[in-house]
């Protein structure tokens, strides 16, 4: 088979192709990102399909056995169980639009396989490690709140030097990011979610935050009392400080340290710090802190449905892993103290 960078496709497979794309941003909804992987995913594997003769091989000649060699031919340049799990979707759902719209009679794909995987319990904070966090956080913005209202009197009186205090830009990137950790963990949104927030997506007095989630679904998601607090506080006295240019910064609710709307790789720097400096505990992505929410819920009680609209899963099946996580730790626990474990 041929390298798919060495071939264009032929115009009757980029119509097809385009039209398929079309059809996932038009009438699926889909993200994006699920537009842009499945696109690329779909040119791979035309561009891979050849006659033995070397000749472009037409839609309606692909059996079961080439999407195979494909995904073979994936697996022998490393491309993970993930990654080829995502293609065998997108290559399902590519058929089924073909043989819906007419370009196809059979579906060769309707006996393809996705890969078997381990399942890997995500890594997630305990509930007392979690507090430990937020509470860190809580003291590292105080303590800059303290230096910055002056020198310690204490030290002037002793004659000793006092440490030099932040400035406000410094104050205000505490407040951001004590604002930030406060929110992933009290709503459990995506970092996704959170960088796309705008000032009027905070619904203040019910404590509700509004976020665009996959495919483009709208949600309301509840916060507590301390994520109150550090928003207001941000908002109030910290955001204004990293505005260069209003233009620029926009309705953006988290603003990067020049000024424009924050990104995703900052937030995750952040949430790393973070957990990064807690005794026992994993270093985390915000992903992790979205577990972490989840799984301490479930453990407290909260019904998996409840979960499941708080988290924006579109079924259930996503939100059941929580309950895994916390059998898991159920069963740790019971080696640990049970005299007959």
């Amino acid at each position: 088979m041929a390298d798919p960078a060495v071939h264009s496709l032929p115009p009757a497979h980029a119509e097809v192709l385009d039209a398929f794309v079309e059809d996932l941003r038009v009438h699926r909804n889909a993200s994006e990102h699920t537009v842009r992987s499945y696109s690329s995913d779909i040119r791979s594997l035309l561009a891979f399909l050849r006659a033995p003769d070397g000749e472009v091989l037409a839609l309606e000649s692909v059996e079961l056995g080439n999407l195979r060699e494909w995904l073979v031919a994936g697996a022998r340049a490393g491309l993970s169980t993930r990654t080829r799990a995502r293609r065998i979707a997108a290559v399902r759902a590519f058929f089924r639009f073909c043989v819906r719209h007419g370009h196809l009679q059979e579906n060769p794909a309707l006996r393809l396989t996705a890969p078997r995987h381990a399942s890997r319990l995500p890594a997630v904070l305990q509930q007392q490690q979690a507090r430990t966090m937020l509470g860190d956080h809580d003291a590292g913005a105080r303590t800059v709140d303290d230096h910055s209202a002056g020198d310690n009197a204490a030290d002037r009186d002793a004659g000793t030097t006092a440490p030099e205090p932040p400035g406000p830009r410094a104050l205000a990137l505490a407040r951001r990011d004590r604002a930030m950790i406060e929110l992933l963990y009290a709503t459990g949104i995506r970092v996704s979610e959170l960088v796309g927030l705008d000032l009027g997506d905070v619904d203040r007095e019910k404590r509700l935050v509004t976020v665009l989630g996959k495919g483009n679904k709208q949600r309301r998601v509840p916060y507590g009392a301390p994520a109150a607090e550090a928003l207001e506080l941000w908002e109030s006295a910290g955001r204004r400080v990293l505005v260069q240019d209003p233009g620029r910064a926009g309705a953006a609710l988290f603003l990067g340290a020049r000024g424009g709307r924050i990104d995703a790789r900052r937030v995750r720097e952040v949430v790393q710090t973070a957990t990064s400096g807690i005794s026992g505990a994993p270093q985390l992505s915000p992903h992790g802190l979205r577990h972490s929410a989840a799984t301490h819920m479930v453990e407290n009680g909260a019904d998996l449905r409840q979960v499941q609209e708080l988290l924006g899963h579109a079924t259930l099946s996503s939100t059941q892993i929580y309950t895994h996580v916390s059998l898991g730790r159920l069963r740790d626990s019971y080696r640990q103290a049970h005299p007959r474990a």
